[in-house]
């Protein structure tokens, strides 16, 4: 099911437009780089319109906000729109503070999006426009275990139908749905959440999937949300004694810079409900 998503990607080279977190813009360019795609940084609410027109997707995070890429959020998004081009939001820390969860929200009410991706407590602050988070990581309380899988499931499907995108919910366990299906996806490795910026790179990788695969962007976001932790495995296996999580980040990149769709085909860990 992912091999052909996945050589899509390496056929096409898709230009991702990127409105992202300071703290990570340089590991998630060269994530999408890594996976085939080709990243834009451009966050200036001059700039950002313009360039949103040539790319063929658009990835916003708000993990470092600032009034003045607020704007340029909204507008790029908005046009992004206008030009049928999909939209990923990576609603880091909705949730931990006002303007967070206020700019998500607003964000969510004027930009229509093709993928909504953060962990358990970001896509229930949307959801219920409110709640809390432990800085930009799940509360324990709503981490997604095998026990509590079914109730996960369930809301990830009800909040992706009321808002028609796909809702991709990270953690332990994966969950990637449209509304109707959803992949559970256990790929990855426990010590990515020791590295500042997986999610952001996973974020700017699954607008590279869904901008080239514009037709089944349920199952564009699931490859990616594969491939990610998918090369997580690959990366861990490669760790020495003597590395730590500096070196473990650039293994991650290296493997999805080698990752082929065949190998992708055969390392995805999901089940589909």
């Amino acid at each position: 099911m992912f091999e052909p998503i996945f050589e899509n990607v390496r056929q096409k080279s898709p230009l991702v437009h990127n409105i992202t977190n300071y703290v990570t813009v340089n590991d998630c360019a060269n994530m999408l780089l890594a996976c085939g795609g080709s990243p834009i940084m451009a966050d200036d609410p001059e700039d950002a319109v313009e360039i949103t027109a040539i790319c063929g997707g658009l990835n916003i995070n708000i993990g470092t906000l600032n009034q003045r890429t607020i704007p340029a959020m909204l507008a790029a998004g908005k046009r992004a729109n206008e030009l049928g081009h999909p939209v990923v939001l990576d609603p880091v820390g909705a949730g931990a503070s006002t303007l967070r969860t206020d700019t998500a929200l607003r964000l969510l009410n004027e930009v229509k999006f093709a993928v909504i991706r953060g962990n358990i407590s970001e896509i229930k602050t949307l959801a219920l426009g409110s709640g809390t988070t432990k800085g930009v990581d799940a509360d324990v309380a709503d981490k997604v275990t095998e026990e509590n899988l079914d109730g996960a499931v369930a809301f990830a499907k009800d909040f992706a139908r009321r808002i028609g995108a796909v809702v991709a919910v990270t953690g332990a366990i994966d969950i990637v749905t449209d509304g109707e299906r959803a992949f559970c996806i256990r790929n990855g490795r426990p010590e990515m959440a020791s590295i500042t910026g997986t999610g952001c790179q996973l974020s700017a990788l699954t607008a590279a999937f869904v901008t080239a695969n514009p037709d089944c962007p349920l199952e564009a976001a699931a490859a990616a949300v594969c491939a990610m932790g998918l090369c997580g495995e690959i990366a861990h296996r490669r760790l020495t004694e003597l590395d730590g999580n500096s070196s473990y980040r650039n293994y991650i990149i290296d493997a999805m810079y080698r990752l082929t769709p065949a190998e992708l085909e055969r390392g995805a860990k999901y089940e589909v409900r």
